[in-house]
Parts: C-alpha cells; structure tokens; sequence
C-alpha cells in the first residue's frame, strides 16, 4: 500500500504533513509513504524523525499551490505543484491513494481532470462527517456543487449510503434530503422532483429539517454543495463557542479554579467528536482514484487518520462498490 502526501499542503506544512506521515508508519506495517513536495525542504523535515528510509520516498515537486491560488492552479501555471504531480501519480498507477491538507478547489479540479469520472458518474462531490448525538455521519455535497439536480441527488445518496456503509461502519445507513419541513410537498421545484425520485432508494428516510441534524435523525445529509458548506462551517464552530460561552458563565458565577477545570474538561469530552482531527479527511466521492482532502489546519494527528482512511478505501475498494451501485 503507497499512500502519497502532499507535504506542502495545509497551513502547517512540512512539518505537519510529514510528522503525521510518519505516525502512519508506526501504525501500519505494511504502508509506504511518498512524499511530494520540494525535495529539500521533504528532507530537512524528515531528518527530526525516526523512521523506516525503506519505506519512505519523495517526489520532488518544487511548486507549490497556496490556499489563495484559483483553483486551476495545478492546472495551469504550477503544473511542477504537489497537487499536480501526485494526481498524475495516482492516474499512472505508481501510488495507491493521494492526501492533502491543501487547496480543496485546486484538488478537486485536478482530481477531476486526471483521474477522470467512475463509470457513471454525473458529477463527483465532496462528502464530509458531521458530528451528531449519535456519533459522526456524512454531509453531501460539503461545496463541490453549488446547484444539484434530481439524478445528482440519487447519485449522491448512493455514494454516500456506500462511504457511510463501507467506511465509516453504518449498517443499512438511511438518507434524508434537508428541506424546510419534512412532508414531501416541501422545499423548491428541484426539491420535490428529487424526493420523487429518491423514493425508489429503499434506504431513503424522507426529508428532514435543520433540527433533525445534530439528533441523527438519518445517517446521510443529502443537501447542495452551497447550503451543506455553510453547515459544515457552522458545525465547525460550535466547540469555540460552547467554550467561549461555558468560561463566560463560569467566571459571572465565581466558580472555584477546581471545578472550573474539571467542568471544561467534561465540555471538551462531550463536544470531541466536533474535532475533526479523529477522521482526518475525506475522499472526492466519484472521481476514479482514491483522492482525499482535509482541513487546512490539520494536525499531525489529522494527516495520520486521513492516511488510514485512504488505506480504508483503498482496502475496502470503495470505488469499484460505489460503481456497482449506481449500476444496478
């Protein structure tokens, strides 16, 4: 299994990509790690760790394509960059998996482009975890796709019933379609044809409203990309802001330094599965290649289970199922 990283993706590159490339290592005795990025600054890092060198290689990539960049960077004018260089990797076959912490639209553009669609497929999208009462379950599209259209939200109910099924371990995972109110005459023209349609999934759960969320009412959150962004971000932001306001209420209330400690300690247990470190990333659900993103701000620990996720789909062969599904 060769997984490649992008080690200058993210806001705290090499460092991160390559400390957390390294932790994979020591978890998984049959991965190999192929770095892509400027060669030097891949093996200055690499000197501050312990590693296998048999299992370790570098790409060297001396571009390098910034969060600011158009997506078409990769493309266009840094066709030298990570991004670029490593999708084609994964197209040529040389490398399992591809990860990054970097640009999403200059990933998922290049993704598209390089590795083409799976058979089938109408449009790829970006799937994403959302933490619930229940436990994680998927976003989709988290902004791939501004505007849907009937047979991309089947498709994408497929997809994300595989994922959720194959990956993230939810038996017989159920779908709702976010709406303005669960009866089936909801919602704009778009989302009453797409209902129609999605009443043929035999595990569709009907539409669902923004309380039905955060309850995990259902175990796949079928949106558009530009409504399922805003809620990711919003989901995002929450733990901030249950902390911010828990230490406001503490310090009215005079609470002892003691107790003070151990009831933020009890908030920063209940709210851990916000943190998007235990999942890493996720892949571009769709496009014919095990291609994953994640969050700009990655930790170590994040690039380390993004890898173990690629792993995961490579191993479970999450593309060939999803394939089939949407062949049936």
């Amino acid at each position: 299994m060769v997984i490649a990283v992008d080690a200058v993706g993210g806001d705290h590159f090499p460092e991160n990509p390559i400390s957390g490339a390294v932790m994979a290592l020591e978890e998984i005795a049959t991965l190999k790690i192929l770095f892509v990025g400027p060669i030097d600054l891949v093996k200055n890092e690499l000197k501050k760790h312990s590693y296998d060198h048999n299992r370790v290689e570098i790409l060297d990539a001396p571009e390098i394509v910034s969060m600011d960049d158009p997506s078409s960077a990769p493309v266009k004018s840094k066709q030298n960059s990570s991004i670029n260089l490593g999708i084609k990797a994964l197209k040529s076959g040389s490398i399992n998996g591809f990860i990054s912490a970097g640009n999403t639209g200059a990933l998922l553009m290049a993704s598209t482009l390089f590795l083409g669609k799976l058979e089938g497929v109408i449009r790829p999208t970006i799937a994403a975890v959302f933490p619930t009462v229940n436990g994680m379950r998927l976003l989709v599209d988290a902004g791939a796709n501004l505007e849907l259209k009937p047979e991309m939200y089947f498709q994408f109910a497929k997809m994300g019933s595989i994922y959720a099924k194959e990956i993230m371990g939810i038996d017989n995972p159920k779908v709702g379609l976010l709406n303005i109110g669960s009866e089936p005459e909801k919602g704009c023209d778009i989302h009453r044809e797409s209902f129609n349609m999605l009443q043929d999934l035999p595990n569709f759960a009907g539409n669902i409203e923004g309380k039905d969320i955060l309850s995990g009412k259902t175990d796949v959150f079928l949106t558009d990309g530009f409504t399922g962004n805003i809620l990711l971000k919003f989901g995002e932001s929450v733990p901030h802001a249950l902390e911010h306001l828990f230490e406001n209420a503490i310090q009215e209330m005079d609470v002892e330094k003691e107790v003070h400690n151990h009831i933020l300690q009890v908030l920063k247990k209940a709210v851990h599965t916000f943190d998007y470190e235990h999942v890493g990333g996720v892949p571009f659900l769709g496009v014919n290649g095990v291609s994953l993103v994640g969050h700009g701000g990655s930790t170590p620990l994040a690039i380390k289970n993004m890898i173990l996720n690629a792993s995961h789909c490579v191993e479970s062969r999450l593309n060939e199922k999803i394939v089939t599904s949407l062949n049936i």
